[in-house]
């Protein structure tokens, strides 16, 4: 499988990404953390459950206006389903052990110097970069 490299998209996302924490943080004091914020509409829902929704909305409405407008997104899936909902039961566990996920940790807690997510981003990192070479270069997959 080849990748496109494509650091104007990239970049573009990263920018709106950090916009969207800092205005999340400046204006409602709470971290763009997916899991946590996820978990506020589940039951039992949260009491401020309502900026939650208009923020995963956001998230999930951001892809199909960018379709619409003519863009393209270039997605593969190069597993089985069995191995992609392992794979995401892995995520999963490691969200609940790590008491946060990639966002939260990763750019959230860093930009706020969080030692504890210093710690989580750079084992989550290590261990993308290990799962990567063993799906690609021992499986073969």
């Amino acid at each position: 499988m080849e990748t496109e490299f494509t650091p104007w998209m990239s970049l573009a996302g990263g920018i709106l990404i950090g916009i969207a924490s800092t205005l999340l943080m400046a204006m409602n004091g709470r971290i763009a953390g997916m899991t946590g914020i996820l978990a506020g509409i589940v039951p039992p829902f949260s009491s401020d459950w309502a900026w939650r929704m208009a923020f995963l909305a956001g998230a999930i409405l951001s892809p199909v206006l960018f379709l619409a407008a003519g863009g393209e997104i270039a997605y593969a899936v190069p597993v089985s389903l069995p191995l992609l909902v392992f794979g995401g039961v892995i995520v999963g566990v490691g969200v609940y052990y790590g008491a946060g996920c990639t966002s939260g940790h990763g750019v959230c807690g860093m930009a706020r110097l969080s030692p504890r997510s210093i710690a989580a981003t750079v084992t989550f990192m290590m261990a993308a970069g290990l799962t990567v070479y063993l799906v690609r270069h021992v499986a073969g997959i």
